[in-house]
């Protein structure tokens, strides 16, 4: 019966079926660690009963019916006439004193929330805790499984929305409207998944951040990935001056792909004087102009340059989509075996910028300032192929456990729940992988 139990430091004395409902089974326990009796203050171990208490932890559920554990302890009296204690109630590892569940109980409780990223409320009530008992158990767990960040190479930043905007009244009497974002830290090239967020995504909050971790950490950051964010920017060339900024190139496809949408709104409403509709050939085509050479057909891609050859004549729109392939052939160099050089690299650069300026179309010459402007980062990710992939899979996980489970009410136990959950699912996946 106690090897059934299986909680350590009791042995079981008896089993009784009764309680409220008839069917509770009351699992009588007695202490059968022998430290049981030694005094917490000075580890003297006492033979004088002062009397005998039951108490009634709550433990971990089995099958169906309801279980009761009664624990039938002994308060001792310290036999130690020095000692400032008078006396002490019996506690195992299981049970620590002024405990009323059982550790066990608490690390289910905690693993439930965390590895699940379950509401509070509902594992409280599937195991009949209160929500602060639930909660408490949880912030055990993530007090041993988040430690301070470690040193990484790789240091990926971005931004995350973390409720919807609202307006609220200032000071002045004035409504003001504020939009909440977060802004994530990923270990790019470890499994610690997701190091911490702060609020806001200015250059302040960046380099706050940073300035307090140690210099061990700062120091070992080798390459820093981002979006082209200004104010990302700035804040590593404070905080992480000898580090390399690296631009991904999901973002920068996704302004090429911005630039050639707003050159077919452009010459839509410039040729008909309205917004684009099915009968048009160019809204006809709009998901084919977004889509990569590689994923067209030859006969899908010769019926898209026909239908924008004959009614556009200023051949803007397919302007636009061969300089947005060719920045694609630019950025695909990151992946070419064998890896090209410096040469190559900037030949091709030539060829993208020239491109833009035979084609001498707006949306295409900012697009050109733009990779002029961020060209440092973006060759640093041809030459090193580090991305912030990694990152923008860590802000839909905290996406998925805000929907699910965290509320905004308190940021620290909001951020407490995501990193957890993040940083756990990054480690399996890498386990996965390697297996």
């Amino acid at each position: 019966m106690s090897l059934l139990l299986g909680l350590e430091g009791v042995e079981v004395v008896g089993v009784s079926v009764g309680g409220p409902d008839g069917r509770t089974r009351i699992v009588d326990v007695g202490t059968s660690d022998p430290a049981a009796s030694c005094c917490p203050g000075c580890g003297v171990r006492s033979t004088s009963v002062k009397e005998r208490v039951v108490c009634t932890p709550r433990d971990i559920g089995y099958g169906d019916a309801p279980i009761m554990v009664r624990w039938n302890k002994i308060r001792w009296r310290c036999v130690n006439s020095e000692c400032a204690r008078g006396s002490f109630t019996e506690a195992i590892g299981q049970v620590p004193r002024r405990r009323r569940t059982t550790t066990r109980l608490r690390e289910t409780i905690g693993r439930a929330i965390g590895d699940a990223a379950r509401s509070v409320a509902e594992v409280a009530a599937g195991h009949g805790v209160s929500w602060h008992t639930a909660h408490g158990a949880f912030v055990d767990i993530a007090a041993t499984a988040l430690t301070d960040p470690a040193p990484t190479s790789v240091l990926g930043i971005d931004e995350t929305r973390r409720g919807k905007p609202r307006w609220v009244r200032g000071g002045d009497g004035r409504w003001v409207r504020i939009d909440p974002w977060d802004t994530g830290f990923v270990d790019l090239a470890g499994d610690q998944g997701l190091l911490g967020q702060v609020t806001g995504r200015t250059s302040a909050v960046v380099i706050d951040w940073l300035a307090a971790q140690p210099a061990p950490f700062r120091d070992a950051i080798e390459y820093v990935a981002i979006d082209p964010a200004a104010s990302y920017a700035a804040a590593v060339a404070v905080a992480l001056p000898n580090a390399q900024l690296v631009v991904d190139h999901f973002h920068l496809v996704q302004l090429a792909n911005a630039m050639v949408t707003k050159v077919r709104r452009r010459v839509t409403w410039d040729r008909r004087g309205r917004r684009g509709r099915s009968t048009d050939p160019e809204w006809a085509n709009r998901r084919r102009l977004l889509m990569g050479r590689e994923r067209l057909s030859d006969n899908k891609y010769q019926k898209m340059i026909a239908d924008l050859r004959a009614h556009d004549p200023g051949n803007e729109i397919f302007a636009a989509y061969i300089v947005k392939e060719e920045l694609r052939a630019l950025l695909a160099m990151a992946r070419s075996r064998p890896r090209v050089d410096d040469s190559q690299i900037r030949e091709r650069l030539y060829r993208f910028l020239d491109l833009c300026a035979q084609v001498n179309v707006p949306e295409a010459n900012t697009l050109a300032r733009t990779i002029e402007t961020w060209w440092p980062g973006i060759c640093a990710f041809i030459r090193t192929q580090v991305t912030n992939a990694a990152t923008e899979g860590t802000n839909r996980l905290v996406k998925q456990v805000k929907r699910s489970a965290c509320g905004f009410r308190n940021i620290e136990n909001s951020r407490r729940r995501i990193r957890f959950h993040c940083t756990r699912k990054q480690r399996r996946a890498r386990i996965q992988f390697h297996c």
